[in-house]
């Protein structure tokens, strides 16, 4: 901390410096961290409290594990954007030449 930088401007750099709360992680139940390495084995999420990383839910497999990570709904297709409206026809056009 500078001696001239006042407490709240540092306290406020600090907090944006700090792992958010309830940020989620996955480790292998035997406890090794490689999750994508065996795809088929379940997994621990875990999720951070400020303190420590906490047990928050058990996923049975990789892309479940990512579906629960990344918050992922559904089926994970996201779906096209549809199209704009088009310009209803009416007199605003423009005026012919000639």
């Amino acid at each position: 901390m500078d001696e001239d930088e006042p407490l709240d401007q540092w306290a406020a750099r600090r907090d944006a410096m700090r792992r958010p709360l309830g940020e989620l992680k996955a480790v292998m139940l035997d406890g090794s961290r490689a999750t994508h390495v065996r795809p088929t084995e379940p997994r621990l999420i875990l999720s951070w409290d400020g303190v420590e990383w906490t047990p928050h839910a058990v996923a049975d497999d990789y892309p479940t594990t990512q579906r629960i990570l990344h918050g992922i709904k559904g089926d994970g297709m996201i779906a096209a954007p549809s199209p704009p409206p088009r310009k209803p026809a009416g007199r605003h056009r423009k005026p012919r030449q000639g």
